[in-house]
């Protein structure tokens, strides 16, 4: 008997901060003092940078298209041949 693969389970989509006023990673209070990070999240100060969180935001590849969109491929006119 052949059994059908497991469908792959759907990714689940991150969970939603309802409260800004507090921190994601260590639910501390941050008033308006609150860092927004690329993620979505809020964090306080000694959180507020990528590596502190571990934060799922792909900056690499962010750069690497902020680059090719700056930089467009440039390529001279053929030249036709006598």
């Amino acid at each position: 008997a052949v059994t059908a693969p497991a469908a792959a389970p759907a990714p689940a989509e991150p969970p939603v901060q309802t409260n800004t006023s507090r921190c994601w990673s260590c639910n501390k209070k941050i008033g308006l003092t609150g860092f927004k990070c690329r993620c979505g999240y809020f964090y306080c100060n000694s959180h507020r940078y990528a590596d502190q969180h571990t934060c799922p935001f792909d900056y690499k590849k962010m750069g690497s298209e902020e680059v090719a969109k700056a930089n467009p491929l440039v390529q001279a006119a053929k030249i036709t041949k006598i």
